[in-house]
């Protein structure tokens, strides 16, 4: 008998387990689930010859994640860009996302999209002169010698390439001032600061030889050019409008150099009709005064009245830690608030309660349309609120801030969280030629494979290309969406039929 109830309860107490076992594992897939159908992307829905491509594409993204997960060193993404920025180019899934229609680039800065190798070939236009002091060089085109003072002498850099002994040689140092790439950043780029102090030097380097009107146009629209090349539709490129000059001795100011960028882009239209299109941010420096800041709104109006279709809106750049905080702006653009479009850099910080944090409620109460970066923002839930009350976009360039040393390891950007909570984010990829990525494939790539979930797939990539259209200026987009579409269906037949390798 006591052995009859022993297997009774034996039974009992297993059926019993199992079924708590069972509703615990149906809680964890329901919790699994609801998580998921909360990332961005949840309101896509697929058709059939997606579902076909969303297989290839996750084959691809399981093999790189696994690999990495069962052998953490050799995982590409949890190193430094500069390590695996061209290893990942030979991946499949780099060269499908490649050709996959990315819709626009939204937070890029005019002078820094190209590749160091385009630059240098810039320095074998005629009429370039070159000093060359202790630890910068100067570019300056003239059909004289340069008034200018130098530290040594100024040349026709013609002359100082070829009397240099060794052309190539020659070339790979003067390559090093237009990129920012080397070989042991750990070692070099200690900190922010660091890398900043590099990254700025870029600028200051090559400024006067981009100030040149012929090279600044032909940049332009090489520029549009790269996009186009890397499935990109359309872009909203910032710039501080730098006085331009030529030969001659004419100089232009903002509102002419704006004008010149207008005549470029319709110079390229005319030449790929298929591309969409270009407006411009108007982003000056921030490290200024209020009343510099005022000029600097009077000339954003100036730019808007002459090229209405073509401004897109006025925005403050530079090193946010360093630079003046926007609320020592609030007064001048409070006032002009009602006459342009903000999209302001804000917290671009590792800092939490600084002013370069704080720049965030700035921006959200200035009524920002877009905020760039915004890195800060997870530590504020209730500016994420307020963001997504208002329906304010983040535009994240996760390549750029790992190279600007926001984050370590791209698996801790606080996109992951953005994508998890299905932040309006849009992917974008700041200055990429500076560290030789890509338009924009890079940053692509890394968000999808290094921090988003390993769930995420094919309608994440999607909704954060479409993110970028909706989000942006241009007044039809029912337009852009319904090409973008067709440009989307073609990339999934040519995925389902495997011609995207090709």
């Amino acid at each position: 008998m006591w052995t009859t109830i022993l297997c009774l309860s034996i039974v009992l107490f297993s059926v019993v387990s199992q079924d708590v076992y069972n509703n615990v594992v149906k809680e964890r897939n329901d919790i699994l689930h609801r998580e998921l159908d909360m990332m961005l992307g949840n309101d896509i829905e697929l058709c059939d010859s997606e579902m076909k491509a969303n297989d290839i594409i996750m084959d691809l993204k399981r093999q790189e994640i696994e690999g990495g997960f069962l052998e953490p060193q050799a995982f590409n993404l949890s190193k430094h860009f500069f390590e695996y920025k061209d290893v990942v180019k030979e991946s499949q899934l780099f060269k499908l996302i490649q050709k996959m229609p990315k819709g626009a680039i939204l937070h890029a800065h005019d002078t820094g999209l190209l590749s160091p190798d385009y630059v240098l070939n810039v320095t074998y236009l005629p009429d370039l002169h070159v000093c060359f002091e202790e630890n910068d060089i100067r570019l300056l085109f003239s059909t004289n010698t340069p008034d200018e003072t130098c530290e040594t002498q100024w040349q026709l850099m013609k002359d100082a390439r070829y009397s240099s002994g060794n052309v190539e040689r020659f070339d790979s140092e003067l390559r090093k001032y237009f990129s920012i790439v080397i070989d042991n950043p750990s070692e070099v780029h200690t900190d922010v600061n660091s890398v900043w102090l590099k990254f700025q030097q870029y600028f200051i380097t090559t400024g006067a030889m981009f100030g040149y009107k012929p090279v600044w146009e032909q940049y332009f629209y090489d520029t549009l050019k790269a996009c186009r090349d890397d499935n990109v539709m359309y872009i909203e490129i910032r710039s501080v409008l730098p006085e331009l000059y030529d030969l001659d001795g004419n100089v232009y100011d903002s509102v002419e150099t704006a004008v010149s960028y207008k005549e470029t882009l319709d110079r390229f239209m005319s030449d790929y009709p298929d591309f969409y299109g270009a407006k411009l941010i108007y982003a000056p420096l921030r490290m200024v005064d209020a009343k510099t800041v005022k000029q600097y709104i009077e000339i954003a109006k100036e730019i808007k009245r002459k090229l209405p279709d073509f401004f897109a809106g006025f925005d403050l750049v530079g090193q946010e830690d360093k630079g003046s905080p926007t609320k020592d702006f609030l007064a001048e653009l409070v006032e002009a608030r009602w006459e342009l479009d903000y999209f302001f850099h804000a917290g671009e910080t590792n800092w939490y309660g600084t002013s370069s944090d704080e720049n965030l409620i700035d921006a959200i109460v200035l009524g920002s349309r877009r905020i760039g970066h915004a890195f800060a923002l997870t530590k504020h839930p209730l500016l994420i609120d307020e963001i997504v009350k208002r329906d304010i976009a983040i535009e994240v360039n996760v390549v750029s801030n790992a190279v600007l040393k926001l984050v370590e390891d791209v698996r801790n950007h606080p996109l992951a969280s953005f994508l998890a909570q299905d932040l309006p984010v849009v992917l974008s990829s700041d200055d990429p030629g500076v560290w030789e990525a890509e338009p924009l494939s890079h940053d692509f790539y890394v968000a999808f494979v290094g921090v988003a979930s390993k769930h995420a797939d094919l309608r994440m990539l999607k909704k954060l290309a479409l993110n970028s259209l909706y989000y942006s200026t241009i007044k039809d987009k029912d337009k852009i969406a319904h090409d973008f579409e067709i440009r989307w269906t073609k990339f999934i037949d040519s995925v389902v039929r495997g011609n995207v390798f090709y």
